[in-house]
């Protein structure tokens, strides 16, 4: 009995157990319907809310256990727009290239200027003196070495450590200079010939070059010309015309000896005593060669002089180039001020009563404004000096000016009676010499 009891429990709980879990299964698959549904319900929602050509024209795409995405469709381009396109990024490849061109003539123009600025500065340091003597090369006429004395000349030049040479010159006893340039790129000088010639010679010398002179100026006034006056001399000034010669005496007449260096009297009673020359006549010879030969005479004792001359020449070319560089092209004289350079005048005649106000302010204590006072009263001297033509008196003329108005600011005066003077003074005194103040 209680063995069939047992059995029918057993048999009653599978069954139980059994509905339990058909109602689970129910339970799990209503669960599962519900989340398709609701998941097909968001995903019909998540369609509608797309555009209508979204839907049309995309192409959708699915992920495993994800939404739907729509990637968009690519859009054929024109040829005009591909054109365009090819316009743009060639516009923009011609800017790059400008740019850099640009960028790289920039470069290229301040590589030369700092070329040009060191070359400046090279060219600079080459003209100092110490330097610009170091170019220069003292060349000397052999037949110089013939006279006495001559070796204190190159004695002194190998002291100073000057480069000197020994050379033929044009003119004979004569004494040149010579600059060497350099060749860029080039280990191999040039030189160029300065314009100075130092021409030593004795007495006899000079008497000899005295009468070739004389003779000539005769010979031009008898109308017979120059060709039958030949002087080695003559015809070496004759080729160098645009060079400064220095005649320097080294040696007076025996019967006269000179008894001070600048005593050119002596020199003229030797002159009469051996050519029997008037000083008219060597005057005459003096002034053609200084007019016609650019040449001056000095008188001196010995060849110490001469080295000493020769020497100052020498110091006195190094120092030209960078004197003529670095002194003032203006006159030092000038007004300081914008007008300075001077004022523009048309061909009106526009600029001309500037000119006149200026003209006025050179004088001393004469301002702007006082200036600008005369000028208003008379725009041009030529009517200040027809007002000083109508008046009679001395007294009335000086004085003028000296009431007109000065404005200077919120101050007023006059131009007074010293002004006035002193322009009256300016314009009708004929004494070139006159002090004005």
């Amino acid at each position: 009995m209680s063995v069939l009891h047992r059995a029918e429990a057993w048999d009653m709980s599978e069954s139980e157990e059994s509905d339990t879990q058909m109602q689970s299964n129910v339970t799990i698959d209503a669960k599962s319907a519900t989340e398709n549904t609701s998941l097909t319900q968001s995903r019909s929602t998540e369609h509608e809310r797309l555009p209508s050509s979204s839907v049309t024209e995309g192409r959708t795409s699915t992920r495993p256990g994800g939404p739907v995405t729509a990637s968009p469709a690519r859009k054929r381009r024109s040829k005009e727009e591909i054109e365009a396109d090819r316009e743009t990024a060639r516009q923009r490849k011609e800017a790059r290239e400008r740019q850099r061109a640009a960028r790289a003539q920039e470069k290229e123009q301040r590589r030369q200027e700092q070329r040009g600025r060191r070359e400046a500065a090279d060219n600079l340091k080459s003209l100092r003196p110490e330097n610009y003597l170091k170019s220069l090369t003292v060349c000397i006429d052999p037949a110089l070495l013939q006279q006495d004395g001559s070796d204190i000349l190159l004695d002194t030049l190998a002291t100073l450590e000057w480069r000197f040479d020994i050379t033929p010159q044009l003119i004979p006893r004569s004494v040149t200079w010579s600059r060497a340039l350099l060749q860029q790129g080039d280990d191999k000088s040039d030189s160029v010939e300065e314009d100075q010639v130092v021409l030593v010679l004795d007495m006899s010398d000079f008497i000899e070059l005295v009468l070739s002179v004389k003779k000539l100026l005769n010979s031009r006034e008898d109308g017979s010309g120059e060709g039958s006056v030949t002087n080695p001399l003559l015809e070496g000034l004759n080729r160098e015309m645009r060079k400064v010669v220095m005649l320097l005496l080294t040696e007076s007449h025996p019967d006269y000896p000179r008894t001070h260096p600048s005593d050119e009297q002596e020199l003229y009673e030797a002159l009469n005593t051996t050519l029997g020359m008037e000083n008219p006549d060597i005057e005459e010879v003096l002034v053609y060669l200084q007019v016609h030969k650019n040449m001056s005479m000095v008188c001196l004792d010995n060849w110490q002089e001469v080295t000493t001359h020769v020497c100052a020449v020498t110091k006195a070319l190094s120092k030209r180039p960078f004197r003529l560089l670095t002194e003032r092209a203006e006159l030092p004289f000038c007004v300081e001020g914008s007008w300075a350079s001077g004022v523009r005048v048309d061909s009106d005649g526009s600029g001309l009563i500037q000119v006149w106000r200026n003209q006025l302010q050179q004088l001393n204590r004469v301002s702007p404004a006082v200036a600008s006072a005369v000028t208003a009263a008379y725009p041009s001297p030529q009517l200040l000096l027809q007002a000083y033509g109508g008046l009679a008196a001395e007294a009335d003329r000086k004085g003028l000016l000296a009431g007109l108005l000065v404005k200077s600011g919120d101050n007023e005066r006059r131009v007074g009676p010293e002004i006035s003077a002193r322009i009256y003074r300016y314009l009708t005194a004929q004494n070139p010499q006159l002090v004005l103040d």
